[in-house]
């Protein structure tokens, strides 16, 4: 049962009653297997799996970009 949730890019967490904190993951529709006795380590994992998502999509724009630039 869900008490609580806060988005927050594309993951978010969740409160649930009886273990406590996890990420949802909007884009692979599934809650992550990690729980977080605390909403702010939940918030923190969410945040760094955002960035880190993030810096993957720049990673593979510029290596677009430059093999586009080298045709």
């Amino acid at each position: 049962m869900e008490t609580g949730s806060m988005r927050n890019g594309a993951r978010f967490y969740c409160e649930t009653a009886s273990i406590g904190m996890n990420v949802y993951d909007n884009e692979e529709k599934l809650r992550l297997k990690n729980t977080y006795q605390a909403q702010e380590e939940a918030e923190f994992e969410s945040q760094r799996l955002n960035l880190e998502r993030l810096q993957n999509l720049l990673f593979e724009r510029e290596s677009t970009t430059a093999l586009s630039n080298n045709s």
